[in-house]
């Protein structure tokens, strides 16, 4: 770190579940306020390591990698602890302290690690305001729930999928592995830190699902899960999805068995839904996003030999309005976009590149010819049913 000597021992960072993860299977986990991690595929690295410039404004921006280990508590509880000095690239050598040290001293304070009801305690301490959630989710648990006091409100709750996630990768490490073993992890941006609110949907994008090294089981599973979904018939599928419910201060949770069930209509009222905010259509929305999804269906169409499968497309805006945060474009998107046509701050961003496949990849198995025309389909699907909800129909 700056200023301090080599003998002196580098802080070690607490990883906390990363609380508006809204999709996938994989453990998502924030490092700082600006940066999540993820368990490292190689596949995945290899990806954002040829990364073509076209699509580095789609993507989140790639921060490298950070080793990761299991360790116990006094009780017993399980943690998972990032050592920014072990990491491979020099992203953090200027860090002071990061965002979640303030998770990090309630937990070692109190000499125990994070639970239900208490994760929940202090994410409400620390970002009031930002975390409630209202869910239709099943797996809620009554801790999960519990306010201070120990009651249940009725509507306070938060999206658990991030710590379903955290707690079966726990479940998973803790079983295989001791807490010597050092596991490598993705650093990425947080695409959604500049939101106060922040509205996500997470659509699983093209025809096919499984990756070229897919067992016949895992294939014959996927391309099932595919035909019984708007994955088949539309190109993109709901994955899960958050949306900031002005009028009680929730948001409204829907999560990846929802979205399986969908048929095309149940989908363009879903994405209906994710622009309402409880009051009113978000029709400010519409524009700025079809603009974004018509720029990076231009861009995929020039990428030839890629084969996104499996990967996701989120849709983030701000659940808050107001004149403060109804500000320009960010800087990775200005002069592609006309700000004055663009007023609401919004975002697309392709992520999970686990199965992703392109000729040159260190992980290639098949060579593909021509763009990915599964995924082709699925963002012309969108953008048209985008400007159907504009024109009113």
């Amino acid at each position: 770190m700056v200023g301090k000597s080599p003998a002196e021992p580098r802080p070690v960072v607490l990883l906390e579940p990363f609380v508006h993860q809204v999709g996938g299977h994989m453990s998502m986990l924030q490092y700082d306020e600006h940066t999540v991690c993820k368990p490292l595929v190689s596949q995945e690295q290899s990806f954002y390591e040829a990364l073509p410039l076209a699509m580095r404004r789609f993507t989140p921006q790639y921060k490298g990698i950070i080793s990761v280990h299991l360790k116990k508590d006094s009780l017993g509880n399980l943690n998972l602890i990032a050592s920014p000095g072990v990491q491979t690239e020099p992203l953090l050598d200027a860090v002071r302290e990061p965002a979640v040290t303030l998770w990090h001293k309630w937990a070692t304070g109190s000499g125990v690690a994070w639970s239900h009801t208490q994760l929940t305690k202090t994410l409400k301490d620390s970002c009031p305001g930002k975390m409630l959630l209202r869910t239709d989710l099943q797996y809620c648990t009554d801790s999960l729930l519990e306010d201070t006091n120990g009651k249940q409100p009725e509507r306070n709750r938060y999206n658990p999928w991030g710590l379903h996630c955290h707690r079966q990768h726990l479940n998973r490490m803790s079983s295989k592995y001791n807490e010597n073993k050092l596991h490598q992890f993705l650093l990425l941006e947080n695409v959604v830190s500049k939101y106060n609110y922040p509205c996500i949907l997470d659509l699983k994008m093209g025809t096919r699902q499984h990756g070229d090294d897919a067992s016949e089981e895992k294939k014959a599973r996927h391309i099932k899960k595919c035909e019984q979904s708007t994955s088949a018939s539309l190109g993109v599928r709901v994955c899960g999805m958050q949306v900031y419910q002005a009028e009680t201060g929730h948001f409204l949770c829907k999560d990846k068995y929802y979205g399986r069930k969908l048929t095309p209509e149940g989908f363009r009222q879903t994405l209906r839904q994710f622009l309402c905010n409880g009051n009113r259509l978000r029709t400010d929305l519409l524009e700025p996003i079809v603009l974004q999804l018509k720029a990076l269906l231009s861009v995929i169409r020039k990428q030839s030999s890629y084969r996104f499968y499996s990967s996701s497309l989120l849709i983030i805006y701000d659940g808050l309005e107001s004149k403060e945060i109804a500000a320009p474009l960010d800087h990775h998107l200005q002069g592609h976009f006309p700000t004055a046509n663009c007023p609401a701050k919004v975002d697309v961003r392709m992520i999970d590149f686990a199965h992703t496949t392109f000729k040159g990849s260190k992980c290639n198995h098949t060579t593909y010819d021509g763009p990915d025309h599964g995924y082709i389909f699925g963002l012309e699907n969108l953008i048209k049913i985008l400007q159907n909800i504009s024109e009113g129909k």
